[in-house]
Formats: C-alpha cells, sequence, structure tokens
C-alpha cells in the first residue's frame, strides 16, 4: 500500500464533494445539496485562505480527506487549525488512513512558529470517532461548542 498524504488537487474536487455527501449523511443524517456544496469545495481552490483541503491517497486514489480553517488566537498569538470535513472510504476504515492525515497536520503544526495547535468539533452522538481522537491524545475536556445557523 502506497500511502501519500498530502494537500488536495483541482482534480479532487468532485472526490471531495462526494465524501462531503456520504460523511454528512453517516454521521448527520444530513442531505446536503449537491450544488451549493460544490460551490463551497471550489470556493476553497479560488480562495485559499477560507480553507485548505488535504487528502489520502493510495495510488493515486483518493481515500480520505480533511479540511482545515483558520482561527486566530490573540491569547497565544498564532492560529489554531480547526480539523474538519473528515472522511475515510468505509473499506480503508481501520487501516490506519486518519491516523496518518492527522499526524501529517499534526507534524506541520509542530514545525511551525505561527501554528499553536489543532482543534476540531464532532457531533455527540459520534461515539467512534470520539474514541479515534481520544487515542490520537487530542482531548474533549476543555470546551463545549454551542453554534446558531442561519436556515436559508
Amino acid at each position: 500500500m502506497n500511502l501519500v498524504i498530502e494537500e488536495a488537487r483541482i482534480g479532487d474536487l468532485n472526490t471531495l464533494v462526494e465524501f462531503q455527501l456520504k460523511m454528512a449523511m453517516e454521521t448527520e443524517e444530513l442531505k446536503l445539496d449537491r450544488e451549493i456544496l460544490s460551490k463551497g469545495v471550489k470556493a476553497v481552490y479560488e480562495d485559499p485562505a477560507k480553507a485548505r483541503y488535504f487528502v489520502a491517497r493510495i495510488d493515486e486514489r483518493v481515500v480520505g480527506m480533511l479540511m482545515i480553517t483558520l482561527e486566530w488566537s490573540d491569547w497565544r498569538n498564532g492560529w489554531v487549525w480547526w480539523i474538519q470535513s473528515v472522511y475515510v472510504e468505509q473499506e480503508f476504515r481501520k487501516d490506519g488512513i486518519f491516523r496518518s492525515l492527522y499526524t501529517y497536520i499534526r507534524n506541520v503544526v509542530e514545525n511551525s512558529d505561527t501554528i499553536r495547535g489543532l482543534r476540531l468539533y464532532v457531533d455527540k452522538r459520534n461515539i467512534k470517532a470520539q474514541k479515534v481522537y481520544n487515542a490520537l491524545g487530542m482531548t474533549g475536556e476543555h470546551y463545549t461548542t454551542y453554534e446558531w445557523m442561519k436556515n436559508d
């Protein structure tokens, strides 16, 4: 298995959209609007300040992904990277794909003078994901996330 972790390419756009659709349905039983989602993913390619996608490839096939968004921390005088939109193809789960993505991202953070840490949020019902994050040394003990979303 030749696993490569790298920043996503524009040619990955359709795969990222498919992964997002599957992830939303699996984790939150939410059916996303493909057109809106496609525009949202494309917007990242058009403006990298919005986010960055990283993918796991096996022999050029994208088998996993995550998205990074930025939060400025005045307390730390640096950036906090938020891990979002995590998805690994069903047949590759338990093969260490997310661990490899996470390790890659964490290494970037550890070698940066301007990025101070990693955060993510997870649906409270997604116990499997929480176990994975705990096993990687992350903790959910410090913050609780609240939200308000506009209904379109």
